[in-house]
């Protein structure tokens, strides 16, 4: 299952994801001007109706739509550009999941998306892939002239420099994780990350790779630091909800 799990986020997400990051991304989005609309969204006047089927599918959904709207400009520029967009067979109501899916697609480097057994097909996640996917070189294309007039490496520099620089700050902070102690003791949790290759250290300031603190005020919260969120988040532990990011 872990297995699984890694390969559906680096190769695309189940059709619920998208939908569900959809929905969110619809009542996020950024409203332009009328004068200025140029994409337009459809009536989100009444709040979606979200459907989970665990606690990984909720995140990523909610990752999901939160990276879109980050690059909202971006992307409707690149439909824009490329004339993807507009297309008289996707309504608006589907807009919001042209955007979410664009930005997975362009963040996988525009292959085409794993398709797991499990897999419950939604019609409009397929049609809304198959007709980006169709126009992948285009949108490709559209990306580059924009990564070229933003003299950018990729497309994080593009982003305005006051978002750049809270990413970086969020980034360097440091992982707090809640023991779930109703699951798991603490002397559990610790014997589970010494055979994971993880060392318990002081406190944050003997970080290195692979080791963890206890927080000073909380005893059944750890600390960890940034750059093994992925790798934690896919331990049998995070996956049993044993333990739960903060």
């Amino acid at each position: 299952e872990k297995r699984t799990r890694t390969l559906i986020e680096k190769n695309g997400y189940h059709d619920s994801v998208y939908i569900n990051a959809a929905k969110i991304f619809q009542g996020i989005h950024s409203e332009k001007r009328t004068d200025r609309m140029l994409v337009r969204y459809g009536d989100d006047s009444e709040s979606p109706m979200l459907t989970f089927k665990d606690e990984h599918s909720q995140r990523v959904s909610y990752e999901l739509a939160f990276s879109a709207l980050k690059y909202q400009d971006l992307l409707e520029e690149i439909l824009l550009d490329s004339c993807v967009y507009p297309c008289q067979s996707i309504p608006d109501e589907l807009t919001s999941l042209l955007v979410v899916m664009l930005y997975d697609l362009q963040d996988r480097k525009f292959r085409a998306r794993l398709i797991f057994d499990d897999e419950e097909p939604v019609a409009e996640v397929q049609k809304i892939e198959r007709y980006l996917y169709s126009f992948r070189t285009k949108l490709a294309a559209a990306l580059a002239r924009c990564r070229i007039k933003h003299d950018a490496l990729s497309i994080e520099y593009i982003l305005p420099e006051t978002i750049r620089k809270q990413e970086q700050r969020a980034s360097a902070l440091p992982l707090y994780v809640w023991i779930n102690t109703f699951k798991i003791s603490l002397q559990d949790v610790f014997r589970d990350l010494k055979q994971k290759g993880f060392t318990r250290v002081e406190s944050v300031s003997d970080f290195n790779r692979y080791t963890y603190c206890m927080d000073r005020h909380c005893h059944d919260v750890l600390v960890f630091p940034s750059s093994l969120k992925e790798e934690l988040l896919n331990l049998d532990l995070f996956a049993d909800c044993k333990l739960l990011l903060q």
